[in-house]
């Protein structure tokens, strides 16, 4: 049943002598364009009016929120909505002869309608994402990946209700024939089922957040994670290059997290000087003589060799040779030097472990080790610190007559 409007333009076109069937197309044709013409002009009036409103809310309410809606341009596809709602209710009439072309047009702004809804929730899930990530609270949780899945739910319903509107069918019976293509389903998304799967598992079981250091080996990842997605984490090393790494390698692979260290006190310190080990002897009189000019061992070697001497004289040891009794021992001393020398270094953290250790010989010599916490974690800080203990260490060797190893150079040097 034709309009008012409608019916003049088809008696009037029959006047300038055309035939009733292209009449009817040539009246169908102009109001087609004259609704499409005014659901433009309602569109652009509406986005204008929105963008004014919006903006104008923005600047005067406290919240950020508002800001992000109109960074993400919310109200821009908001105002799509009512000229879609008022080509919905004019198509039929436009169509009234004609069934199928009406039917047709139906379903393409339905379908329309179904992309706007979709791209419209994907917007403000951005929103909101934008504003949680202002709260200190859920700043370094994956919420890209919780986006992303509620995503695929929400493109997987939005598809099922093209095709049901496409085929005039119900989502139930698409559903029942996809369990018969449900293995090659499973096949072409397996990345994304296991990204799916490792991206809750990872948020549950809080294994990483954005700014983790964390270091990869298998996928040569050292460095800051930037973004967790449901499909990849992403990686800035140090030198600045990014590395991708496939979610669920973070499940089903090793990966080291420093977020511990961070949390703690201090930054570990553990390496070691390899002592030549004919370096190494009983300390005489004499030496020990030298040694107590060393004033972070002084009282240590005066107190030590009164208890040695007493314990020697008491069991009549027989000092010609040094390997009798008790002796002290030039890296055992060293040993105590090393232990001071860390114990007072102002950038350790004494309330953290701290020794000086002896490893169990190798090929090179004896591994002496410190183990110790520095109390500046950054990482230019802490390379400092621990150069500063060793260059000092280094340069103190000779005076115990001990001596550090190094490859010689015969050995070293390629022909």
């Amino acid at each position: 049943m034709k309009t008012n409007y409608g019916r003049w333009l088809h008696d009037y076109l029959l006047k300038t002598g055309m035939n009733e069937n292209t009449a009817d197309y040539i009246n169908v044709i102009i109001l087609l364009t004259g609704i499409l013409v005014v659901a433009w002009l309602l569109d652009f009036l509406l986005w204008r009016l929105l963008r004014s409103l919006s903006v104008r809310l923005a600047r005067r309410t406290k919240t950020n929120f508002d800001d992000f809606l109109v960074a993400n341009r919310v109200p821009r596809y908001v105002a799509h909505i009512f000229p879609l709602l008022l080509l919905f209710e004019l198509i039929p009439v436009v169509f009234t002869d004609f069934n199928y072309g009406g039917t047709l047009a139906l379903k393409v702004i339905m379908i329309l309608g179904v992309i706007l809804a979709l791209i419209l929730i994907k917007n403000l899930l951005l929103t909101l994402k934008d504003y949680l990530r202002t709260l200190p609270q859920l700043r370094d949780k994956p919420l890209d990946s919780y986006i992303q899945v509620f995503m695929i739910f929400a493109w997987i319903g939005g598809l099922l209700t093209i095709f049901a509107i496409l085929t005039d069918t119900t989502i139930w019976k698409f559903f029942t024939a996809l369990g018969a293509a449900s293995a090659v389903i499973l096949l072409i998304f397996k990345d994304s089922i296991l990204g799916l799967v490792a991206s809750i598992q990872v948020s549950i079981n809080d294994m990483v957040r954005i700014g983790d250091w964390i270091t990869f080996e298998k996928y040569g990842a050292d460095g800051d994670v930037i973004e967790i997605s449901l499909a990849t984490v992403k990686v800035q090393n140090f030198d600045k290059t990014i590395t991708t790494i496939p979610t669920y390698a973070l499940v089903s692979d090793s990966f080291k997290n420093w977020r511990g260290m961070k949390a703690s006190g201090g930054r570990r310190i553990k390496r070691a000087l390899i002592i030549t080990q004919k370096s190494i002897k009983f300390l005489t009189p004499d030496d020990l003589q030298k040694l107590e000019k060393i004033e972070l061992i002084k009282d240590y070697l005066l107190l030590r060799n009164e208890k040695i001497e007493t314990f020697n004289q008491e069991r009549g040891v027989n000092k010609e040779l040094a390997i009798n009794g008790r002796n002290l021992t030039n890296i055992g001393v060293f040993r105590k030097y090393v232990e001071s020398y860390v114990q007072g270094h102002s950038a350790i953290n004494k309330d953290m472990t701290l020794m000086t250790r002896q490893l169990s010989p190798t090929p090179q010599g004896i591994p002496l080790e410190i183990y110790a916490f520095s109390a500046d974690k950054r990482w230019e800080n802490y390379e400092y610190i621990m150069a500063d203990i060793f260059d000092h260490l280094l340069a103190a060797l000779p005076y115990f007559d001990l001596e550090i190893f190094e490859l010689p150079t015969s050995l070293g040097s390629s022909k």
